[in-house]
């Protein structure tokens, strides 16, 4: 597969043509848009650290005058490349975050979603974005739970053995998820806290319920979200698909959060 093909495939799940599958994808895209517009005005310089299909991009560079894009893989930096190269406010590198040779406090904004699970040392990781951050600086991250349904049924679903099933149910591409390192809340809590980061915001969204996705189509999305309200900030949401974050080098109470 071409790097413009594992770029448009990232791209398509925001245009599934399973309803509950677009509302996951949909629904963290605008999470995190939100935070970083809520968080971060009028700044110098963003880091997206793993753009996948450089969906953010647009956002970063509407909230800061220049934006760099890193990936330790060229597959998806070349098509994002190639999409901006005639953008001075865009510069794309290739670089390991686990052992990032990018300069320190350099960068007001840093976005890293959906990342450190495909990383086996995410605590090396999150402690090098804190070294990047300007100390006023913000970082976004976000990251899929261990124990939500998604990912355990993701396990079944998406082996050699079964991915093929699941192609036939979607009737659209899919591919292993690839998700090497999975936290739970806890473990997460205790690397960024080890990494001298301070939280300001955080969520947890996304119910995946197996079965119900594929066969009920919106009517099952809509049960799905109904479900997940009632779920949230309970002893159960750990079934629920992602975690999100917005991090600070500085206390909680240095950075105000916008109206």
């Amino acid at each position: 597969m071409s790097d413009e093909e594992l770029v448009s495939l990232q791209h398509a799940l925001y245009d599934s043509r399973n309803p509950t599958r677009r509302w996951l994808h949909r629904t963290r895209r605008d999470w995190v848009s939100d935070a970083m517009r809520r968080f971060v005005r009028n700044g110098k310089r963003a880091l997206e650290v793993g753009p996948g299909s450089g969906v953010y991009i647009p956002v970063l560079k509407s909230l800061c005058d220049s934006v760099t894009v890193t990936d330790c893989e060229r597959a998806y930096l070349s098509a994002i490349e190639r999409r901006y190269s005639s953008d001075p406010s865009v510069r794309i590198a290739i670089d390991d975050i686990t052992r990032t040779k990018l300069p320190d406090e350099t960068f007001d904004l840093i976005l890293c979603t959906e990342v450190i699970e495909h990383i086996s040392d995410s605590a090396a990781a999150i402690k090098n974005l804190y070294r990047l951050m300007k100390k006023s600086g913000v970082l976004v991250l976000s990251t899929p739970q261990r124990y939500s349904t998604l990912e355990i049924t993701a396990r079944l679903a998406l082996s050699p053995a079964l991915i093929w099933l699941t192609r036939m149910l979607y009737r659209e591409p899919v591919l292993e998820l690839g998700h090497i390192n999975l936290m739970t809340e806890k473990t997460l809590r205790g690397q960024i806290k080890a990494a001298g980061l301070h939280i300001v915001d955080h969520h947890k969204g996304g119910l995946y319920l197996p079965g119900v996705a594929e066969l009920f189509g919106a009517a099952g999305q809509r049960a799905a979200g109904w479900l997940e309200a009632k779920i949230r900030n309970t002893s159960c949401d750990g079934i629920l698909w992602t975690q999100y974050y917005v991090l600070v080098r500085d206390s909680p109470e240095s950075l105000r959060l916008d109206d």
